[in-house]
Protein backbone atom coordinates (compact mmCIF):
# COMPACT_ATOMS: atom_id res chain seq x y z
CA UNK A 1 0.00 0.00 0.00
CA UNK A 2 3.04 2.11 0.53
CA UNK A 3 4.42 2.18 -2.61
CA UNK A 4 1.24 2.27 -4.71
CA UNK A 5 0.43 5.70 -2.65
CA UNK A 6 3.85 6.21 -3.48
CA UNK A 7 3.50 5.77 -7.36
CA UNK A 8 0.46 7.95 -7.43
CA UNK A 9 1.86 10.60 -5.29
CA UNK A 10 4.60 10.73 -8.19
CA UNK A 11 2.31 10.52 -10.97
CA UNK A 12 -0.01 13.46 -9.90
CA UNK A 13 3.36 15.39 -9.55
CA UNK A 14 4.54 15.25 -13.28
CA UNK A 15 1.44 15.58 -14.27
CA UNK A 16 0.69 19.05 -12.90
CA UNK A 17 4.39 20.24 -14.06
CA UNK A 18 3.29 18.47 -17.72
CA UNK A 19 0.20 20.80 -17.10
CA UNK A 20 2.16 23.52 -16.35
CA UNK A 21 4.49 23.01 -19.14
CA UNK A 22 7.31 22.90 -16.85
CA UNK A 23 9.99 20.68 -15.76
CA UNK A 24 11.41 22.33 -13.13
CA UNK A 25 11.83 21.01 -9.88
CA UNK A 26 8.69 22.24 -7.03
CA UNK A 27 12.29 22.47 -4.68
CA UNK A 28 14.36 24.63 -6.98
CA UNK A 29 15.11 28.22 -5.77
CA UNK A 30 13.65 30.68 -7.77
CA UNK A 31 16.04 33.34 -8.98
CA UNK A 32 15.86 37.07 -9.57
CA UNK A 33 15.92 39.33 -12.78
CA UNK A 34 19.52 39.54 -14.20
CA UNK A 35 20.65 42.98 -13.68
CA UNK A 36 20.45 44.79 -16.92
CA UNK A 37 24.31 46.52 -17.78
CA UNK A 38 24.15 49.72 -19.61
CA UNK A 39 27.57 51.25 -19.71
CA UNK A 40 28.75 54.61 -18.46
CA UNK A 41 27.98 57.41 -21.50
CA UNK A 42 30.38 60.37 -20.83
CA UNK A 43 28.72 64.06 -20.99
CA UNK A 44 30.32 64.51 -24.63
CA UNK A 45 29.49 61.82 -26.15
CA UNK A 46 25.76 62.07 -24.90
CA UNK A 47 25.73 65.71 -25.78
CA UNK A 48 27.45 64.58 -29.89
CA UNK A 49 24.43 61.71 -30.23
CA UNK A 50 21.47 62.03 -28.37
CA UNK A 51 18.75 63.33 -29.87
CA UNK A 52 16.81 66.57 -30.86
CA UNK A 53 15.38 68.70 -28.03
CA UNK A 54 11.72 67.64 -28.78
CA UNK A 55 12.42 64.41 -30.85
CA UNK A 56 10.82 61.10 -29.05
CA UNK A 57 11.18 58.00 -30.86
CA UNK A 58 12.45 57.05 -33.92
CA UNK A 59 13.54 59.53 -36.73
CA UNK A 60 11.37 58.31 -39.48
CA UNK A 61 9.14 60.72 -40.76
CA UNK A 62 5.78 60.03 -38.76
CA UNK A 63 2.37 59.25 -40.85
CA UNK A 64 -0.92 59.04 -39.67
CA UNK A 65 -2.10 55.24 -38.92
CA UNK A 66 -5.26 54.52 -41.13
CA UNK A 67 -6.99 54.57 -37.53
CA UNK A 68 -5.68 58.25 -37.20
CA UNK A 69 -7.17 59.27 -40.81
CA UNK A 70 -10.92 60.69 -41.32
CA UNK A 71 -13.21 58.46 -42.45
CA UNK A 72 -13.90 60.83 -45.49
CA UNK A 73 -10.43 60.36 -46.91
CA UNK A 74 -10.70 56.30 -46.46
CA UNK A 75 -11.51 56.19 -50.35
CA UNK A 76 -9.38 59.49 -51.46
CA UNK A 77 -6.21 58.23 -53.45
CA UNK A 78 -3.14 60.82 -53.23
CA UNK A 79 -1.73 61.16 -57.03
CA UNK A 80 1.48 63.06 -57.60
CA UNK A 81 2.48 65.13 -61.02
CA UNK A 82 3.59 63.54 -63.42
CA UNK A 83 7.11 63.21 -64.64
CA UNK A 84 8.01 66.57 -67.29
CA UNK A 85 9.50 64.06 -69.89
CA UNK A 86 5.90 61.67 -69.51
CA UNK A 87 3.92 64.50 -69.67
CA UNK A 88 5.33 66.46 -72.63
CA UNK A 89 5.21 63.10 -74.72
CA UNK A 90 1.67 61.46 -73.47
CA UNK A 91 -0.04 65.00 -72.53
CA UNK A 92 -3.36 66.00 -74.49
CA UNK A 93 -2.55 68.71 -77.49
CA UNK A 94 -3.26 72.62 -76.27
CA UNK A 95 -6.54 73.30 -76.17
CA UNK A 96 -8.35 70.17 -76.48
CA UNK A 97 -10.38 68.09 -73.45
CA UNK A 98 -10.99 64.79 -75.92
CA UNK A 99 -10.54 61.82 -73.64
CA UNK A 100 -8.65 59.04 -75.41
CA UNK A 101 -11.52 56.24 -74.00
CA UNK A 102 -15.32 56.98 -75.43
CA UNK A 103 -17.65 54.95 -73.87
CA UNK A 104 -19.09 52.15 -76.05
CA UNK A 105 -21.89 52.95 -78.57
CA UNK A 106 -21.21 56.83 -78.28
CA UNK A 107 -22.80 58.22 -81.65
CA UNK A 108 -20.34 61.58 -81.82
CA UNK A 109 -18.82 62.18 -84.60
CA UNK A 110 -15.04 61.42 -84.77
CA UNK A 111 -12.65 64.26 -85.64
CA UNK A 112 -10.64 65.06 -88.65
CA UNK A 113 -6.82 64.20 -88.01
CA UNK A 114 -4.77 65.70 -90.30
CA UNK A 115 -2.05 63.23 -91.89
CA UNK A 116 -2.81 59.25 -91.82
CA UNK A 117 -5.26 57.40 -89.62
CA UNK A 118 -3.89 57.79 -85.40
CA UNK A 119 -4.20 53.90 -84.02
CA UNK A 120 -4.19 56.15 -80.81
CA UNK A 121 -7.27 57.84 -81.30
CA UNK A 122 -9.20 55.27 -83.82
CA UNK A 123 -8.82 51.67 -81.96
CA UNK A 124 -10.34 50.45 -84.77
CA UNK A 125 -8.05 52.02 -87.30
CA UNK A 126 -5.45 49.48 -89.32
CA UNK A 127 -1.84 49.47 -88.24
CA UNK A 128 0.52 51.22 -91.21
CA UNK A 129 3.23 53.93 -91.84
CA UNK A 130 2.37 57.36 -91.22
CA UNK A 131 4.49 60.68 -91.79
CA UNK A 132 7.81 61.40 -89.83
CA UNK A 133 8.16 63.46 -87.22
CA UNK A 134 10.90 65.44 -88.34
CA UNK A 135 10.75 66.67 -91.87
CA UNK A 136 13.43 65.55 -94.36
CA UNK A 137 15.94 67.41 -95.43
CA UNK A 138 15.73 68.53 -99.16
CA UNK A 139 17.74 66.38 -101.83
CA UNK A 140 18.09 68.92 -104.24
CA UNK A 141 19.49 72.78 -104.23
CA UNK A 142 17.03 75.30 -104.37
CA UNK A 143 17.34 77.18 -107.63
CA UNK A 144 17.39 80.42 -105.44
CA UNK A 145 21.00 79.39 -103.09
CA UNK A 146 24.08 81.26 -103.78
CA UNK A 147 26.88 79.63 -105.07
CA UNK A 148 30.24 79.19 -103.30
CA UNK A 149 33.81 81.04 -104.71
CA UNK A 150 36.96 79.25 -104.74
CA UNK A 151 38.28 82.24 -102.08
CA UNK A 152 35.21 81.44 -100.03
CA UNK A 153 35.44 77.91 -100.16
CA UNK A 154 39.29 78.18 -99.44
CA UNK A 155 39.76 80.66 -96.70
CA UNK A 156 35.85 81.28 -95.96
CA UNK A 157 35.88 84.96 -97.48
CA UNK A 158 38.15 86.23 -94.93
CA UNK A 159 40.95 87.08 -97.88
CA UNK A 160 40.65 90.08 -99.88
CA UNK A 161 41.12 89.12 -103.18
CA UNK A 162 44.00 91.39 -103.87
CA UNK A 163 45.66 89.93 -100.91
CA UNK A 164 44.82 86.25 -102.55
CA UNK A 165 46.49 87.55 -105.87
CA UNK A 166 49.70 88.31 -104.07
CA UNK A 167 49.56 84.76 -102.41
CA UNK A 168 49.76 83.20 -105.72
CA UNK A 169 51.85 85.65 -106.82
CA UNK A 170 54.42 84.60 -104.54
CA UNK A 171 53.64 81.23 -104.86
CA UNK A 172 54.48 81.00 -108.46
CA UNK A 173 58.00 82.86 -108.15
CA UNK A 174 58.88 79.96 -105.24
CA UNK A 175 57.92 77.46 -107.94
CA UNK A 176 59.98 79.21 -110.63
CA UNK A 177 62.90 78.92 -108.35
CA UNK A 178 62.98 75.44 -107.28
CA UNK A 179 62.78 74.57 -110.93
CA UNK A 180 66.20 76.99 -111.62
CA UNK A 181 67.83 75.62 -108.70
CA UNK A 182 67.02 71.76 -109.66
CA UNK A 183 68.06 72.61 -113.32
CA UNK A 184 71.96 73.87 -112.04
CA UNK A 185 72.34 70.61 -109.52
CA UNK A 186 71.40 68.17 -111.85
CA UNK A 187 73.78 70.32 -114.43
CA UNK A 188 76.47 70.36 -111.76
CA UNK A 189 75.90 66.41 -110.71
CA UNK A 190 75.80 65.37 -114.72
CA UNK A 191 79.40 67.31 -114.59
CA UNK A 192 80.54 64.85 -111.27
CA UNK A 193 80.95 61.64 -113.48
CA UNK A 194 82.34 60.52 -116.61
CA UNK A 195 82.96 57.65 -119.03
CA UNK A 196 86.09 59.38 -120.82
CA UNK A 197 88.50 58.86 -117.63
CA UNK A 198 90.11 55.62 -117.74
CA UNK A 199 92.46 54.74 -114.36
CA UNK A 200 96.13 53.26 -115.09
CA UNK A 201 98.63 50.97 -113.21
CA UNK A 202 102.43 50.85 -113.57
CA UNK A 203 104.54 48.40 -112.69
CA UNK A 204 104.07 44.47 -113.53
CA UNK A 205 106.32 44.99 -116.85
CA UNK A 206 109.84 45.44 -114.92
CA UNK A 207 111.11 44.15 -112.01
CA UNK A 208 110.83 46.54 -109.37
CA UNK A 209 113.07 46.88 -106.24
CA UNK A 210 111.56 46.66 -103.07
CA UNK A 211 112.72 47.99 -99.81
CA UNK A 212 115.63 46.05 -97.63
CA UNK A 213 112.72 45.23 -95.14
CA UNK A 214 110.39 43.62 -97.58
CA UNK A 215 113.65 41.61 -99.15
CA UNK A 216 114.17 40.54 -95.32
CA UNK A 217 111.08 39.68 -94.58
CA UNK A 218 110.76 37.11 -97.31
CA UNK A 219 113.47 35.51 -96.87
CA UNK A 220 113.12 35.00 -92.67
CA UNK A 221 109.26 34.11 -93.37
CA UNK A 222 109.54 30.41 -94.29
CA UNK A 223 111.71 29.60 -91.43
CA UNK A 224 109.01 31.04 -88.95
CA UNK A 225 105.99 28.65 -88.00
CA UNK A 226 102.81 29.13 -85.79
CA UNK A 227 102.40 26.67 -82.99
CA UNK A 228 99.18 25.96 -81.48
CA UNK A 229 98.63 23.93 -77.96
CA UNK A 230 95.90 22.17 -77.67
CA UNK A 231 94.38 20.22 -73.79
CA UNK A 232 91.26 18.91 -74.30
CA UNK A 233 89.30 22.15 -74.60
CA UNK A 234 91.73 24.39 -73.92
CA UNK A 235 94.59 26.08 -75.93
CA UNK A 236 97.28 28.40 -76.68
CA UNK A 237 99.33 29.73 -79.97
CA UNK A 238 102.73 31.10 -80.11
CA UNK A 239 105.30 31.06 -82.28
CA UNK A 240 108.38 29.34 -83.35
CA UNK A 241 111.75 29.27 -85.75
CA UNK A 242 113.23 26.56 -87.98
CA UNK A 243 116.74 25.69 -86.56
CA UNK A 244 117.38 22.95 -88.62
CA UNK A 245 116.87 21.11 -91.99
CA UNK A 246 115.95 17.37 -89.83
CA UNK A 247 113.00 18.86 -88.43
CA UNK A 248 114.28 20.60 -85.49
CA UNK A 249 112.25 23.94 -84.12
CA UNK A 250 112.87 26.43 -81.20
CA UNK A 251 110.30 28.05 -79.29
CA UNK A 252 109.65 29.11 -75.71
CA UNK A 253 108.92 27.38 -72.96
CA UNK A 254 106.05 28.88 -71.72
CA UNK A 255 104.52 28.15 -75.38
CA UNK A 256 104.53 24.49 -74.94
CA UNK A 257 104.34 24.51 -71.06
CA UNK A 258 100.58 23.35 -71.31
CA UNK A 259 101.23 20.40 -73.21
CA UNK A 260 104.58 19.11 -71.37
CA UNK A 261 102.87 18.97 -67.75
CA UNK A 262 99.71 17.49 -68.77
CA UNK A 263 99.81 13.84 -67.76
CA UNK A 264 96.85 12.61 -69.61
CA UNK A 265 97.10 12.01 -73.26
CA UNK A 266 94.69 15.04 -74.51
CA UNK A 267 97.41 17.17 -75.37
CA UNK A 268 98.60 18.30 -78.90
CA UNK A 269 101.12 20.40 -80.71
CA UNK A 270 100.85 21.66 -83.93
CA UNK A 271 103.38 23.15 -86.26
CA UNK A 272 101.84 25.03 -89.10
CA UNK A 273 104.25 26.57 -92.23
CA UNK A 274 104.40 30.37 -93.83
CA UNK A 275 102.60 27.49 -97.09
CA UNK A 276 99.85 26.58 -94.74
CA UNK A 277 101.18 23.07 -94.16
CA UNK A 278 100.30 22.03 -91.07
CA UNK A 279 102.09 18.72 -88.92
CA UNK A 280 102.41 17.62 -85.63
CA UNK A 281 104.96 17.83 -83.12
CA UNK A 282 106.85 16.60 -80.60
CA UNK A 283 108.70 17.83 -77.77
CA UNK A 284 112.60 17.21 -77.83
CA UNK A 285 113.51 18.78 -74.71
CA UNK A 286 112.69 22.39 -72.53
CA UNK A 287 114.32 24.33 -70.34
CA UNK A 288 112.35 26.93 -67.72
CA UNK A 289 115.38 28.73 -66.13
CA UNK A 290 115.81 30.22 -69.65
CA UNK A 291 112.40 29.75 -71.12
CA UNK A 292 113.59 27.75 -73.83
CA UNK A 293 111.99 24.67 -75.51
CA UNK A 294 112.85 22.40 -78.63
CA UNK A 295 110.34 20.67 -80.69
CA UNK A 296 110.79 17.91 -83.64
CA UNK A 297 108.46 17.74 -86.54
CA UNK A 298 108.80 15.06 -89.39
CA UNK A 299 108.69 17.32 -92.77
CA UNK A 300 111.20 17.61 -95.57
CA UNK A 301 112.54 20.60 -97.89
CA UNK A 302 112.13 22.88 -94.67
CA UNK A 303 113.62 26.18 -94.51
CA UNK A 304 116.12 26.72 -91.97
CA UNK A 305 116.50 30.49 -90.55
CA UNK A 306 120.03 32.15 -90.39
CA UNK A 307 121.62 32.69 -86.75
CA UNK A 308 123.10 35.48 -85.80
CA UNK A 309 125.73 36.23 -82.70
CA UNK A 310 125.17 38.21 -80.11
CA UNK A 311 128.59 40.50 -80.09
CA UNK A 312 127.49 42.02 -83.75
CA UNK A 313 124.30 43.59 -81.85
CA UNK A 314 124.79 46.96 -81.16
CA UNK A 315 121.77 49.12 -79.90
CA UNK A 316 120.43 50.75 -82.70
CA UNK A 317 120.22 48.44 -85.29
CA UNK A 318 117.42 47.97 -87.23
CA UNK A 319 115.32 44.41 -86.33
CA UNK A 320 112.60 43.02 -87.25
CA UNK A 321 109.89 41.01 -85.06
CA UNK A 322 108.37 37.84 -87.20
CA UNK A 323 105.81 35.89 -85.81
CA UNK A 324 102.16 35.36 -85.15
CA UNK A 325 101.06 37.72 -82.91
CA UNK A 326 96.99 36.96 -81.67
CA UNK A 327 96.83 34.26 -83.96
CA UNK A 328 97.64 36.04 -86.81
CA UNK A 329 100.77 34.21 -88.78
CA UNK A 330 102.98 35.38 -90.91
CA UNK A 331 103.22 39.13 -89.07
CA UNK A 332 106.20 41.37 -89.74
CA UNK A 333 106.80 44.56 -87.21
CA UNK A 334 110.29 46.44 -87.49
CA UNK A 335 111.78 48.62 -84.87
CA UNK A 336 115.60 48.95 -83.53
CA UNK A 337 117.51 47.61 -80.72
CA UNK A 338 116.59 49.81 -77.71
CA UNK A 339 119.07 48.32 -74.71
CA UNK A 340 120.95 45.35 -74.51
CA UNK A 341 121.51 42.92 -71.10
CA UNK A 342 118.24 43.99 -69.89
CA UNK A 343 117.54 41.30 -66.77
CA UNK A 344 113.83 40.27 -67.54
CA UNK A 345 112.31 37.63 -64.67
CA UNK A 346 110.00 35.31 -66.40
CA UNK A 347 107.34 34.07 -64.94
CA UNK A 348 103.60 33.31 -66.01
CA UNK A 349 100.33 31.78 -65.26
CA UNK A 350 99.45 28.52 -65.93
CA UNK A 351 103.54 27.90 -66.87
CA UNK A 352 106.36 26.53 -64.77
CA UNK A 353 108.83 28.66 -66.38
CA UNK A 354 110.84 30.59 -64.02
CA UNK A 355 113.83 32.60 -65.56
CA UNK A 356 115.78 35.43 -65.27
CA UNK A 357 116.61 36.29 -68.86
CA UNK A 358 119.54 38.70 -70.14
CA UNK A 359 117.47 40.02 -73.04
CA UNK A 360 117.83 41.59 -75.78
CA UNK A 361 115.39 45.24 -75.95
CA UNK A 362 113.25 46.37 -79.25
CA UNK A 363 110.84 48.45 -79.91
CA UNK A 364 108.89 46.45 -82.86
CA UNK A 365 105.75 45.64 -81.90
CA UNK A 366 105.54 42.29 -79.58
CA UNK A 367 102.24 41.20 -79.03
CA UNK A 368 101.05 37.59 -77.46
CA UNK A 369 101.23 35.06 -79.74
CA UNK A 370 104.83 36.86 -80.63
CA UNK A 371 106.45 34.28 -78.40
CA UNK A 372 108.91 31.71 -79.77
CA UNK A 373 109.17 33.96 -82.84
CA UNK A 374 112.41 35.65 -84.07
CA UNK A 375 114.48 38.89 -83.60
CA UNK A 376 116.25 39.15 -86.48
CA UNK A 377 118.62 41.93 -87.86
CA UNK A 378 118.95 43.40 -91.59
CA UNK A 379 120.92 40.44 -92.98
CA UNK A 380 118.32 38.46 -92.12
CA UNK A 381 120.02 36.34 -89.08
CA UNK A 382 118.57 35.97 -86.35
CA UNK A 383 119.63 37.93 -83.17
CA UNK A 384 117.00 36.76 -80.58
CA UNK A 385 114.08 34.82 -79.67
CA UNK A 386 111.27 37.33 -79.10
CA UNK A 387 109.83 36.36 -75.35
CA UNK A 388 108.25 38.61 -73.49
CA UNK A 389 106.58 42.35 -73.04
CA UNK A 390 106.27 45.15 -70.43
CA UNK A 391 103.01 46.66 -70.56
CA UNK A 392 100.56 48.76 -68.26
CA UNK A 393 97.74 47.23 -69.76
CA UNK A 394 99.25 44.24 -71.52
CA UNK A 395 99.02 45.69 -75.18
CA UNK A 396 102.49 46.64 -77.22
CA UNK A 397 103.99 49.75 -76.37
CA UNK A 398 107.30 49.47 -77.66
CA UNK A 399 109.09 47.51 -74.72
CA UNK A 400 109.38 43.49 -76.54
CA UNK A 401 112.55 41.42 -75.03
CA UNK A 402 114.28 39.09 -76.86
CA UNK A 403 116.52 36.17 -75.20
CA UNK A 404 120.26 36.56 -76.81
CA UNK A 405 120.67 34.18 -79.89
CA UNK A 406 124.18 32.98 -78.04
CA UNK A 407 121.64 31.93 -75.31
CA UNK A 408 119.66 29.95 -77.91
CA UNK A 409 121.83 28.34 -79.40
CA UNK A 410 123.55 27.14 -76.71
CA UNK A 411 120.35 26.18 -74.87
CA UNK A 412 118.89 24.52 -78.52
CA UNK A 413 122.02 22.28 -78.91
CA UNK A 414 122.09 21.13 -75.41
CA UNK A 415 118.56 20.09 -75.34
CA UNK A 416 118.78 18.24 -79.48
CA UNK A 417 122.08 16.54 -77.77
CA UNK A 418 120.86 15.41 -74.27
CA UNK A 419 117.03 16.39 -73.80
CA UNK A 420 118.12 18.57 -70.71
CA UNK A 421 119.86 21.40 -69.63
CA UNK A 422 121.73 22.09 -66.45
CA UNK A 423 123.02 25.31 -65.26
CA UNK A 424 125.62 26.68 -62.89
CA UNK A 425 124.59 27.57 -59.12
CA UNK A 426 126.24 30.13 -56.51
CA UNK A 427 124.14 28.32 -53.93
CA UNK A 428 122.41 31.42 -52.01
CA UNK A 429 119.40 33.72 -52.47
CA UNK A 430 119.07 37.04 -52.43
CA UNK A 431 116.50 39.80 -51.32
CA UNK A 432 113.97 41.01 -53.92
CA UNK A 433 114.57 43.98 -53.32
CA UNK A 434 117.88 46.36 -54.72
CA UNK A 435 119.92 47.45 -51.68
CA UNK A 436 121.60 50.97 -52.62
CA UNK A 437 123.43 53.74 -51.17
CA UNK A 438 125.21 56.87 -52.67
CA UNK A 439 127.70 54.87 -54.20
CA UNK A 440 126.76 51.99 -55.36
CA UNK A 441 123.31 49.26 -55.30
CA UNK A 442 123.47 45.29 -55.16
CA UNK A 443 121.95 42.54 -54.30
CA UNK A 444 121.83 41.65 -50.31
CA UNK A 445 122.37 37.72 -49.43
CA UNK A 446 119.23 37.22 -47.95
CA UNK A 447 119.99 33.01 -46.95
CA UNK A 448 122.97 30.52 -47.86
CA UNK A 449 122.74 27.00 -48.91
CA UNK A 450 124.66 24.13 -46.37
CA UNK A 451 127.69 23.46 -48.25
CA UNK A 452 127.11 25.09 -51.46
CA UNK A 453 129.13 27.24 -53.14
CA UNK A 454 128.83 30.37 -51.77
CA UNK A 455 128.95 28.66 -48.23
CA UNK A 456 132.50 27.60 -49.28
CA UNK A 457 133.62 30.42 -49.74
CA UNK A 458 132.79 32.10 -46.78
CA UNK A 459 129.81 34.32 -48.06
CA UNK A 460 127.29 34.80 -45.25
CA UNK A 461 123.79 36.69 -44.97
CA UNK A 462 123.90 40.53 -45.41
CA UNK A 463 126.65 40.60 -47.39
CA UNK A 464 125.94 42.63 -50.75
CA UNK A 465 127.22 41.57 -53.79
CA UNK A 466 128.10 44.03 -56.15
CA UNK A 467 129.93 42.22 -59.17
CA UNK A 468 130.67 38.89 -60.38
CA UNK A 469 133.12 38.03 -62.80
CA UNK A 470 133.23 41.03 -64.91
CA UNK A 471 129.37 42.35 -64.92
CA UNK A 472 128.35 44.61 -62.23
CA UNK A 473 125.23 43.55 -60.04
CA UNK A 474 122.76 46.11 -59.59
CA UNK A 475 119.83 43.86 -58.16
CA UNK A 476 118.78 40.29 -57.50
CA UNK A 477 117.73 39.62 -61.28
CA UNK A 478 121.00 41.02 -62.45
CA UNK A 479 123.30 38.28 -59.96
CA UNK A 480 121.05 35.43 -61.72
CA UNK A 481 122.01 36.55 -65.02
CA UNK A 482 125.87 37.27 -64.04
CA UNK A 483 125.87 33.22 -62.83
CA UNK A 484 124.32 31.74 -65.63
CA UNK A 485 127.00 33.95 -68.04
CA UNK A 486 129.41 31.31 -66.68
CA UNK A 487 129.42 27.85 -67.05
CA UNK A 488 130.06 24.55 -64.24
CA UNK A 489 132.91 24.58 -62.61
CA UNK A 490 133.81 27.98 -63.46
CA UNK A 491 136.04 29.94 -60.75
CA UNK A 492 134.42 33.48 -60.62
CA UNK A 493 135.68 36.46 -58.46
CA UNK A 494 132.91 37.26 -56.12
CA UNK A 495 132.85 41.21 -54.81
CA UNK A 496 130.67 42.60 -52.07
CA UNK A 497 130.12 44.53 -49.60
CA UNK A 498 130.42 43.50 -45.60
CA UNK A 499 129.97 45.85 -42.66
CA UNK A 500 130.75 48.71 -45.10
CA UNK A 501 134.35 46.88 -46.25
CA UNK A 502 134.82 45.91 -50.04
CA UNK A 503 135.32 41.79 -50.12
CA UNK A 504 136.48 39.90 -52.81
CA UNK A 505 135.68 36.11 -52.54
CA UNK A 506 136.63 33.22 -55.06
CA UNK A 507 133.30 30.97 -55.86
CA UNK A 508 133.73 27.65 -57.92
CA UNK A 509 130.33 27.39 -59.25
CA UNK A 510 128.48 24.17 -59.43
CA UNK A 511 126.03 22.34 -60.97
CA UNK A 512 122.14 22.76 -60.17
Amino acid sequence: MTGESTNSGSTEHAESGAERGNLRPSDAPNLGPRPVYRPHIDSHTARAFRRPNGQSGSFAPHEPRPTDRPAETDQLVTQRPPDGVLAEAFARPEGSDELLQREPGSAEDKPVVAGPVDPWRDPAAAARLGAPAVAAAPTSRPPDAPKLTAREVLFGATVAPKALAVLAALALGIAVVGGLVGRITAETASTLTSREVTLDQTGGTEEQPHSRIAAVANAVLPSVVSIRVTVGDNGATGSGVVIDGKGYIVTNNHVISMAATDKSDRAAIQVQFSDGTRVPAQIVGRDPKTDLAVLKVEAENLTVANLGKSEDVQVGDDVLAIGSPLGLSKTVTSGIVSALHRPVKLQGEGSDTDAVIDAVQTDAAINPGNSGGALVDMEGRVVGINTAIRSETGGSVGLGFAIPVDVMQNVAQTLINDGQMHHPVIGLSARTKTVANEVMSGAAVADVAPDGPAAKAGIVEGDVIVKVGDREVTGPDELVVAVQQHKIGDKVNVQLIRDGRQVDVSVTLESD
